[in-house]
């Protein structure tokens, strides 16, 4: 599994979890949106943390630098 998120993107992904949780903490979601919202979350969360998504995968797309080889 070649990695395929970049630090820019984590650094986005983290931020939007933070901003998530903010929401979430703070009563301003609820519901069916706010599951909706810790379950994507914790998807941007996790990829983040291993430097893989799967949607990049399927899509063909990478948002780190690889050297050329």
């Amino acid at each position: 599994m070649k990695s395929n998120v970049g630090s820019t993107d984590k650094i986005l992904r983290i931020l939007a979890v933070i901003l998530i949780l903010f929401l979430y903490f703070n009563h301003l979601i609820s519901g069916g949106i706010a599951t909706v919202l810790i379950v994507v979350g914790g998807i941007f969360a996790l990829t983040s943390i291993i430097g893989f998504c799967p949607l990049y995968a399927i899509f063909g797309i990478q948002s780190n630098k690889i050297p050329d080889k």
